[in-house]
């Protein structure tokens, strides 16, 4: 059994270790859902947040050499969670159809947001122990994860959410 953690240092750390292990499943599952995207948009879009996805996890490799700590996962039962939650919402929708892709953007915004959540938690952590250098890499994680949310979010209302409404 491991210890709980009794400081800010000891949290973060904690939670570092569990959106490096979110991250690593996101990886896993991005190709699925790119594969289960009718629309061409949404499809690219997932292919390109799989590559941003792999360097997120590069950058928490770099947080974690900049600690002086192995790149060592913690279960994301978080994650794990939404992805099954996910996966099951789209599966339940009939495939290549506006709802079904609709149905991928909301469960890939649910994604997002844990991940903007952690990401501004760490972010704000590292800051307050000292560590800009730490904090910066997260940074950019975040940024790419509030980006991504905001393509989807346009993409639905401007498209997906639209034609998914009229296929009714």
């Amino acid at each position: 059994m491991t210890e709980k953690p009794n400081t800010l240092e000891d949290l973060f750390l904690g939670e570092l270790k569990d959106i490096y292990d979110a991250e690593k499943q996101i990886v896993k599952a991005l190709p699925k859902l790119a594969k289960m995207a009718s629309n061409p948009q949404l499809r690219d879009g997932i292919e390109e947040h799989l590559d941003q996805t792999k360097g997120h996890v590069t950058r928490i490799e770099e947080v974690f050499d900049l600690l002086g700590a192995k790149h060592q996962g913690r279960k994301c039962v978080g994650i794990q969670g939404i992805l099954m939650e996910g996966n099951d919402t789209v599966s339940d929708i009939e495939s290549g159809t506006a709802a079904q892709d609709a149905a991928l953007i909301y469960s890939a915004q649910k994604v997002e947001h844990y991940e903007i959540a952690t990401y501004g938690a760490l972010c704000s952590w590292a800051k307050l122990l000292g560590r800009d250098d730490v904090a910066g890499l997260l940074h950019q994680n975040l940024a790419e994860e509030q980006a991504a949310n905001q393509k989807l979010s346009q993409l639905a209302v401007n498209s997906i959410n639209v034609q998914a409404l009229q296929m009714a």
